[in-house]
């Protein structure tokens, strides 16, 4: 089972997380989701156990649990195609303006 950890401390690591959740059983992969730019942790990560007992007692136990100081959240991931589209439309940018094909903003001090 695919485990969702929110609410972390930017300072917990891979093996801390994986630590904890080896008290439940089995874990084959730990992933703390880090900033593309800085490196730094995003405050979330997976973890994949392959026992769903394990799982499911490993989300009972830590949800709302306290980790390096931070009250995390625990439940199972939900696969990409099934999350609800909580951002709206996420093509296509924005305002245009002025109905032409230039962009965004207005088109008053363009040279051309």
């Amino acid at each position: 089972m695919n485990i969702f950890v929110a609410k972390l401390s930017f300072d917990t690591q891979n093996d801390d997380l994986r630590e904890v959740f080896e008290e439940f059983g089995v874990v084959d992969s730990v992933k703390i989701i880090e900033d593309k730019f800085t490196g730094k942790s995003k405050g979330y990560g997976f973890v994949e156990m392959p026992n769903d007992e394990d799982a499911q007692a490993a989300i009972d136990e830590l949800n709302n649990s306290e980790l390096d100081g931070r009250t995390i959240v625990v439940k199972k991931a939900e696969p990409r195609g099934r999350r609800d589209n909580r951002g709206g439309n996420r093509g296509g940018g924005g305002y245009r303006g002025g109905g032409n094909n230039y962009g965004g903003g207005n088109n008053y001090n363009r040279r051309y």
